[in-house]
């Protein structure tokens, strides 16, 4: 994992998620990685964004670990700096989660938040 300060980090739970995600979806070729976000709406005023790119955008963050990259426009970055994101696949919900420090609340599906 990452250990910069203000990187977005991921879970090896979550990386491994995603790679069986990727291969499932016949995506493995290595220019594609994993694109995370912000954009407006939801109950809490921002929603969270995920989905696999192979086209970066000018201006755009790169973290990475063991062979998945996680690139993050610079706008959402400032709602994102310092976020982890995980996958629970428990009782209590399955899915990947953003575990962000800057989120002032969060709706109660938790896809939503506020700064």
């Amino acid at each position: 994992m990452l250990t910069d300060t203000g990187a977005i980090t991921i879970t090896d739970k979550a990386r491994d998620k995603a790679h069986a995600l990727m291969a499932e979806a016949g995506i493995c070729a290595p220019e594609y990685f994993v694109r995370v976000g912000v954009k407006g709406g939801g109950c809490s005023g921002l929603t969270y964004q995920l989905d696999f790119d192979n086209e970066p955008q000018p201006g755009d963050m790169e973290f990475g670990v063991e062979g998945l990259k996680v690139v993050c426009d610079m706008k959402s970055f400032l709602y994102l700096c310092g976020t982890e994101l995980d996958f629970s696949d428990g009782l209590n919900g399955k899915g990947f989660n953003f575990i962000n420090p800057n989120a002032s609340r969060t709706c109660g599906c938790g896809e939503s938040f506020a700064v």
